[in-house]
């Protein structure tokens, strides 16, 4: 690991104003956590060192909010989720990858086991990156669990996307805000409301941050938009059904499918996203803050063609990308 990078990356972070980081998950890399590489608790503990440093000197816009990543089956998930107690992280964003095989009971069961830990916030990954189908009956299920402070939807599928949204409607829970992790619906995701009839009450439920590797990068942009989106969304839900309601801009529609055609680039959606990881790590490389763009996993690399789409959304649109802010601090980060 190179230490001082990796504090530079998580120092870049914060500095763009992020509310919070997620560390140990998709864009950390899963592989930390195998024995002969050995990174998760180094990887935690640095990263927790940055945002307590930054927390101190006012450069952060307030508490961050510390999610570390959890995995395996539940005795791994157990030992990780008390890993991320001892160093001071609020939450585990609890994936269920390694439960593939697994009965709806046996899910809970696990969720439970890890929420007692420390609390959990639940993860709907994709299926194309090693995620499952969890149905509409799991996350009902998994909004009774006390513990549960949260949920990032990550299957990109409209479908499964309304799944969890309708389960926390009618679950009455107004205390488990949702995350996006649809890295290609990401702005939509964040002005849209969702309303259900619950027990002949409507009910309206938004989705009200992202837990995304798309902002791995592209940080500062990503913040500012996001900030945007929160903005007029409520003002649309003080609005409500009147005619003072703000309208969701051409702009802003626009800027959506221009995210989404940058995020097709940098997760190399075209190749069933083999060159995600290493995809994330060239536009870093590039802007100077990694060295390299070597993964854990050698295999993984970018695809053929990657790198000519990462030139083209970069040149497509500069107001998405955030190099001259990196180029004017990066040398202070790389201290």
């Amino acid at each position: 690991m190179d230490e001082r990078r990796q504090r530079a990356l998580t120092r870049y972070y914060l500095a763009s104003g992020v509310g919070g980081l997620a560390v140990g998950v998709h864009t950390t890399q899963f592989a930390i956590r195998q024995p002969q590489v050995g990174l998760f608790r180094p990887v935690l503990e640095l990263a927790a060192e940055e945002m307590d440093r930054g927390e101190a000197s006012g450069a952060t816009q307030g508490p961050l909010v510390r999610i570390g990543g959890i995995c395996g089956d539940t005795r791994q998930a157990v030992a990780e989720a008390e890993t991320l107690r001892e160093l001071g992280y609020h939450t585990g964003l609890l994936s269920l990858a390694a439960m593939a095989r697994r009965g709806l009971d046996e899910l809970i069961e696990h969720c439970r086991a890890v929420s007692e830990v420390i609390p959990i916030v639940g993860f709907y990954l994709q299926p194309a990156v090693g995620g499952r189908v969890l149905p509409y009956s799991f996350w009902r299920r998994f909004a009774e669990l006390e513990n549960v402070i949260g949920i990032k939807i990550a299957p990109f599928n409209r479908y499964q996307t309304i799944d969890v949204v309708r389960a926390i409607a009618e679950s009455g829970r107004d205390d488990i805000p949702l995350y996006t992790g649809n890295d290609d619906h990401i702005v939509l995701d964040l002005l849209t409301p969702f309303r259900f009839d619950c027990d002949g009450q409507p009910r309206t439920v938004r989705i009200v941050g992202g837990l995304l590797g798309h902002w791995s990068v592209w940080t500062k942009p990503s913040v500012e938009l996001f900030a945007e989106c929160r903005k007029i969304a409520g003002a649309a839900e003080a609005a409500a059904d009147s005619e003072d309601a703000p309208l969701v801009s051409d702009r802003l529609l626009r800027l959506h499918n221009e995210v989404t055609d940058m995020n097709a680039a940098a997760f190399d959606s075209a190749n069933g996203f083999a060159g995600c990881i290493a995809g994330l790590h060239e536009i870093l490389r590039r802007q100077g803050l990694l060295e390299g763009i070597w993964c854990l996993d050698e295999q993984e690399t970018l695809s053929p063609g990657q790198a000519e789409e990462l030139d083209r959304v970069t040149a497509a649109y500069p107001h998405l990308c955030d190099d001259a802010f990196i180029a004017e601090h990066r040398d202070e980060w790389l201290r």
